[in-house]
């Protein structure tokens, strides 16, 4: 079992930057792949980030590229989302994800345990 505990949510000004964080516990953490999706009102959950167990291995979403970095301490039990240049589309519920198998998948039903989501709204 794992606890997926996100922070760091809040509201921002469009061109804003916030940092979420996800801390894990149940379970050897660099051994879970991990990713944050999002979901905004009336729209599909959909990825955002995702990083593989080691951290080596970082996929991220074309729409959130060259603003938002994901990043993982393994000694912490903790994977971030950097995100830069936000943009009032960016408003969702952030939702932190780890996946068994370590890769950092790219789809929601490859993921095994969800925290209970972090609200962020960027103001224009």
């Amino acid at each position: 079992q794992v606890q997926l505990v996100e922070s760091g949510g809040g509201l921002v000004q469009a061109g804003g930057s916030l940092r979420l964080s996800c801390v894990a516990s149940g379970r050897a953490f660099s051994s879970l792949g991990m990713g944050w999706f999002r979901q905004a009102p009336g729209k599909e959950r959909e990825l955002v980030a995702a990083v593989s167990g080691s951290g080596a291995s970082t996929t991220h979403a074309n729409s959130v590229k060259d603003r938002f970095t994901i990043s993982r301490d393994n000694a912490k039990k903790t994977v971030y989302l950097q995100m830069n240049s936000l943009k009032p589309e960016d408003t969702a519920v952030y939702y932190c994800a780890a996946d068994t198998t370590g890769w950092g998948r790219l789809r929601q039903y490859e993921y095994d345990y969800w925290g209970q989501g972090t609200q962020v709204t960027v103001s224009s």
